[in-house]
Order: structure tokens, then sequence, then C-alpha cells
């Protein structure tokens, strides 16, 4: 087994928004800023921003990694394009105020409409049907999920027809 292996996920952690050289068998060799390690499989995500604006993701199979060396310590920008860059367009277009604003207009919305709306979660950003039913920022029909597909579907029906009403 080699050394990366042997690392507890906890270690892997710790070479997030980390630019690493990894080897890997067959004497491959790999270069990037980490997004993310499976905490699984050790397999690594490595993501390289280009000259040309665009970006290139490899991912590195756990079991193949020989060695991984940093090449470069966190850096505040890089890690703000990494945190980002999987995040919805709309969502990033939002400041926290409108962010706000959107979650209480919604939530008087259904609150009217007789729905059993409560907040949870740290930041109490995340509003929940019900019980079942979750609706994370930017609060959009999208932005909803639950194991039920038709207290989904009615929702999300909800939220479009307050959303056309309210813009």
């Amino acid at each position: 087994m080699n050394e990366w292996m042997k690392k507890s996920p906890l270690e892997w952690q710790d070479y997030v928004y980390k630019e690493v050289r990894v080897t890997a068998s067959e004497k491959n060799e790999y270069k990037g800023w980490v997004l993310t390690t499976d905490p699984v499989s050790a397999n690594i995500v490595l993501v390289n921003f280009l000259e040309d604006g665009t970006v290139a993701v490899t991912g590195v199979m756990g079991h193949a990694v020989q060695t991984v060396e940093t090449l470069n310590e966190d850096n505040q920008e890089v890690r703000e394009k990494l945190m980002h860059m999987f995040m919805p367009e709309e969502s990033k277009a939002y400041n926290p105020e409108d962010l706000e604003k959107r979650k209480i207009s919604l939530k008087s919305w259904l609150e009217k409409n007789h729905i059993p709306i409560t907040e949870q979660g740290e930041s109490q950003s995340t509003l929940c049907v019900a019980g079942v039913l979750t609706i994370e920022p930017p609060y959009g029909p999208e932005d909803c999920s639950s194991s039920n597909e038709i207290i989904l579907s009615r929702v999300q029906d909800l939220i479009q027809g307050h959303l056309t009403t309210s813009q």
C-alpha cells in the first residue's frame, strides 16, 4: 500500500486549496490546485487555471498516487476561485442582503399560502417546508430538494409563481 493510502481523510483534507505535484503509478505526474479529496477512495481532484481563462480539471485515482508534494501553500485568491467554481451562476450574483430579502419574501409568501415553513442550519439560511423539503439560497425552484416528488413539484411550482409575480 502506498503512503497516500495510509493517510487518513483528515490528512488528505490538509492538501485542499494547495498547489501540489502528484506522482502516480507508471511515473505519471500531475500538477494543480487541489479542489477536493475523496474520503473513501483517496482520489484527488486537481484544477489548473489556463491562460485562455478556461479551467482544466484532472482526477487522480487514490490507489495510483505514490507521492504528493506541496508546491504552494493556500492562496486566498485561488481559494476563492476554487470555492466558487462549481456554484450556480445565479447564486454568485446575489450579495448577502439580496439573499436575505429573497428568503424573507419567499418565507412570508409561503406562510400566507398556509405552507408550514421553518429556517434551519447554522446561519438559518435553509428554509424547510413541513420537515420534508429544503430550499437553499438563492431560493429558486431549482434550489429545492425532497425525496417526495409530489411535494417537490408543487412547492417548485409555487416558488415559480412567486418569482413571476414578485419581479
